[in-house]
């Protein structure tokens, strides 16, 4: 009866100095949080919009097709699969902790044969159950299960930036890839137009109007456009390989059809600036990560205390396994019991400063994650502010030059001017419009690199693994 108070007053004792964990508490790290941006002339704000009530932040475009090739890339990335498996691995783990809370149940049975040198020999027959639990003394347990949710939650962070940066590469090979569309709409315009040069240049040299040096001009000028169309050929079939890969599929199983037109540049909301990284996954995983390296250290700190556990068991006995059913003999177990590590060869204290470090590591880490997040956002906000102005000036140098081929090519007609100047008034109305198609590319470009610099439309907490 003894052993049983003792067992009861082990047991209350354990469960009232169970409430206390080791280790320090976690705090989140202090980081630079500015009160404004830097080029906030290109930050302007704008209504609610569906996308962001949908989550599905892409459809600022306006583009159906590029919905339907980020919803595929979801379902088919091999690499979004790859962070989907570490976030169920991390649940996992989580699970694995929190199973030292529950008590243990174990059965076993056994035989064993036994010889001497009088060459006797024995058997021994015996089957139990046994119940066994280890309380959470010094929130040891706690401590691991702490530094796994956090890991975990980082695991759903990761998760979320692994679909981000796929999102943000679809859209970039996309825009490429009409980009080169309507690069080469204007190649086919340009083309036409330089033909019916040739076909003018022609008739003037056989009119005694022009030299055969003109006719050569125009004609080298033809062959050199057509080549630019093959270059344009070539770089569509790398862009639209590359989109087959984002969506999880071979090259020759996967096409996209031409298009004429170009999404405009949309206009994207408006955050604080003190909120602006707060919820990048990046930015939370890195933070999270922080909060997991501090657990650790309580988990490191736990090892220099004593454990206890608490067991029972009961069993039969016989000299035969038909003895166990027939005339066993009863056996039982009840009581605690304390361990405590005497000498480890300096182990536990090298444990302790190896999470200490890792937790200095991850503060870094986190901190520099928090600046090159801030660095993100101001460099989009200065690239949409600039493009922005570009845009204005590049649509002007259009007009100008479409007016002075007009007028050049007219003099040429009259006779007034070489073929060569208008060659070069040619090739300029070319590159500026070329230029224009490339200033909105990259501004639809810096576009998606803002929202995605805040975090697209992922926030803490979402669901991330149906």
């Amino acid at each position: 009866m003894s052993c049983f108070r003792l067992s009861l007053a082990v047991t209350a004792a354990t469960l009232f100095l169970g409430a206390c964990s080791v280790g320090p508490d976690y705090r989140p790290p202090t980081v630079a949080a500015p009160a404004a941006v830097k080029y906030a002339a290109g930050w302007q704000p704008l209504p609610e919009q569906d996308w962001q009530n949908s989550g599905e932040w892409w459809r600022v475009f306006g583009d159906e097709t590029l919905n339907a090739l980020i919803a595929e890339a979801g379902r088919g990335s091999q690499t979004v699969a790859q962070a989907e498996a570490r976030y169920r691995a991390a649940l996992a783990q989580r699970r694995l902790s929190r199973g030292d809370y529950s008590p243990r149940l174990d059965a076993d049975l056994s035989l064993r044969r036994a010889g001497s040198s009088d060459r006797a020999v024995s058997e021994t027959a015996a089957a139990g159950i046994g119940i066994s639990w280890a309380p959470d003394l010094w929130g040891r347990v706690r401590r691991q299960v702490e530094s796994d949710t956090a890991a975990l939650e980082a695991s759903a962070a990761d998760l979320a930036a692994a679909r981000l940066l796929l999102q943000l590469a679809v859209i970039d090979s996309y825009i490429a890839v009409r980009v080169l569309d309507r690069q080469r709409d204007i190649l086919q315009e340009t083309l036409e137009m330089v033909e019916r040069s040739v076909a003018l240049t022609r008739n003037q040299y056989e009119a005694g109007i022009v030299s055969r040096a003109d006719v050569i001009q125009a004609e080298t000028q033809l062959q050199s456009l057509r080549s630019d169309g093959y270059d344009l050929e070539n770089r569509r079939a790398i862009e639209e390989n590359t989109l087959a890969a984002l969506l999880g599929r071979t090259p020759v199983d996967f096409a996209l059809a031409a298009s004429d037109s170009l999404a405009t540049v949309p206009v994207v909301p408006a955050e604080v600036p003190a909120l602006l990284v707060a919820r990048r996954p990046d930015v939370v995983a890195a933070e999270r990560r922080v909060a997991a390296a501090n657990a650790e250290i309580g988990v490191a700190i736990a090892a220099w205390l004593p454990d206890i556990s608490l067991s029972a068991g009961r069993g039969v006995e016989g000299s035969s396994l038909s003895d166990l059913w027939e005339a066993p003999v009863q056996v039982w177990s009840l009581g605690p019991s304390l361990a405590q590590t005497l000498f480890d060869g300096g182990r536990r204290s090298a444990s302790r400063d190896i999470a200490s470090a890792r937790y200095q590591e991850q503060v870094a880490s986190y901190r520099q994650t928090v600046l090159d997040s801030l660095r993100d956002v101001e460099n989009a906000l200065a690239t949409n502010a600039i493009l922005a102005e570009k845009a204005v000036q590049q649509e002007k140098l259009v007009e100008l030059a479409e007016a002075n081929e007009r007028v050049i090519t007219n003099r040429y007609r009259s006779g007034l001017v070489s073929f060569l100047e208008v060659a070069t008034a040619q090739n300029t109305t070319l590159n500026a419009r070329r230029g224009l198609v490339d200033v909105t590319a990259e501004r639809l470009l810096a576009t998606a690199e803002l929202v995605a610099a805040i975090g697209g439309s992922w926030e803490v907490g979402d669901a991330v693994v149906q």
